[in-house]
């Protein structure tokens, strides 16, 4: 029996497990398997499939299958590059004019976040993906207030690389402390209506990922993840 539901249904629910990394890159997507998970026809799973290999998140190989990609690394830093560019000047901008409900509300988000983050020395129950919505809320805080979403929205748009280097960073560094401390020192730069630091803060804060794994990206257990690392 089909279901009800809609290839935009089944696409959403396919890209959020791959970057979530519960499916893994190098893995391969059966169409039958999925045609009996969603309980639809070959015809909505080749559909959605063509879709996320256009958005990269897989490849579809004749004669092999459907296989998820790897992570490409140069993105991955040009979109950090992209972000520290685009964020300093839109915080800095923040800082400089937002009124005291604007500064509360940037308050909230980084009390909420640091809730989310009591759990994250268990990484088996510790829920990655509400960690990182509560990161995003802060950010979106200085975005919304200059007028500045629809970079907001590109800037955050599920990537096939970017979005999956960032759950790795979670789960491969245990990156939690230092965000929060990024995010503490970005509320004090607030609360000051200071200016000075913000662009080496962002660099740090974005770049963060990269330091942290460090040399974890070239081991066995990580290079698998990524393209053409050596």
């Amino acid at each position: 029996m089909e279901t009800s539901m809609s290839n935009d249904d089944i696409y959403r629910i396919l890209e959020s497990e791959i970057v979530s990394l519960k499916i893994a890159p190098g893995d391969i997507l059966s169409e039958n398997s999925l045609c009996q998970r969603f309980h639809v026809s070959r015809t909505p799973i080749r559909s959605v499939l063509q879709r996320l290999q256009q958005n990269r998140f897989v490849d579809i190989i004749p004669h092999k299958g459907t296989i998820v990609t790897t992570i490409n690394l140069d993105i991955v830093s040009q979109m950090i590059y992209q972000r520290v560019a685009i964020e300093t000047m839109v915080f800095r901008d923040f800082v400089k004019s937002c009124c005291p409900t604007e500064v509360e509300k940037a308050r909230y988000c980084l009390q909420i976040m640091e809730e989310a983050a009591k759990s994250a020395d268990d990484l088996e129950h510790f829920d990655i993906n509400n960690f990182l919505d509560k990161d995003l809320l802060m950010h979106e805080v200085w975005f919304r207030s200059t007028g500045k979403m629809f970079l907001w929205e590109r800037l955050t748009t599920p990537h096939p690389d970017y979005s999956r280097f960032i759950r790795l960073d979670i789960v491969g560094a245990k990156n939690v402390p230092d965000v929060l401390t990024d995010h503490r020192e970005m509320m004090d730069l607030i609360d000051r209506r200071c200016t000075e630091g913000i662009e080496e803060l962002m660099s740090r804060h974005l770049y963060g990922g990269v330091r942290r794994l460090g040399g974890c990206l070239f081991s066995d257990e990580y290079k698998k993840y990524f393209q053409s690392l050596s």
